[in-house]
């Protein structure tokens, strides 16, 4: 089953709470939360504490996405906001073994995160271990970007590499793109601006392929 995963780095910051309630009843199955550090990428979102305070107000599952310079710092913090799942990027610690596994000792689900140039071979020694591992098909830090080609040869050795793993891909995810991402072996889809220029409900449905 496709599972869509709406980015509220594109949603009105100014009414995120209601945001989240509106995606709920359009049927979205995770909230994508983009934490960024203005420094593993060339932009800053928001931390732990406005999670927390999300966290009040949706039951669907929270997907946190850390990218950020030596994610270890701050598992726990996120862990204690709510998160359902935290991923964190292959490129972003030297330790990533580690990370993993601390993630995992909270009884919670582990990803890693693979950046446009970054190769499939870099997960060899970790793919049993996570639960998830999110593709990312544009250069990560901006929203609104085009959807790099190459990603789908990825997204088919990841799944040779480990059939059953969740693959998440983000960036540059249309009605369009969402097919080609899910015929490669993509099963959770983050979409940001897509969703939100529209009605919610349709762009979701569109993007497991409905009307």
């Amino acid at each position: 089953m496709i599972k869509v995963a709406p980015s509220v780095l594109a949603a009105d910051f100014s009414i995120l709470k209601e945001e989240l309630v509106s995606l709920e009843k359009a049927g979205a199955d995770y909230i994508h939360l983009d934490v960024m550090d203005g420094n593993f990428v060339p932009n800053i979102s928001f931390g732990a504490p406005v999670i927390k305070e999300l966290r009040k107000c949706s039951k669907l599952i929270f997907d946190v996405h850390l990218m950020v310079e030596m994610p270890e710092r701050y598992i726990e913090d996120f862990v204690n906001a709510g998160a359902d799942i935290i991923t964190v990027h292959v490129e972003s610690t030297n330790h990533l073994d580690r990370t993993i596994e601390l993630i995992k000792s909270y009884g919670i689900k582990a990803g890693v995160t693979l950046n446009p140039a970054t190769p499939v071979e870099s997960l060899k020694y970790v793919i049993n271990k996570v639960d998830m591992v999110l593709v990312m098909s544009v250069n990560p830090g901006f929203g609104g970007q085009s959807f790099i080609e190459y990603s789908l040869d990825k997204i088919r050795e990841i799944k040779n590499m480990r059939p059953d793993v969740d693959i998440q891909v983000d960036g540059g995810i249309t009605d369009i793109t969402a097919k080609r991402v899910v015929e490669a072996g993509a099963n959770i889809l983050v979409a940001g601006s897509y969703v939100f220029n529209g009605d919610y409900k349709e762009k979701i449905d569109s993007l497991r392929g409905g009307k």
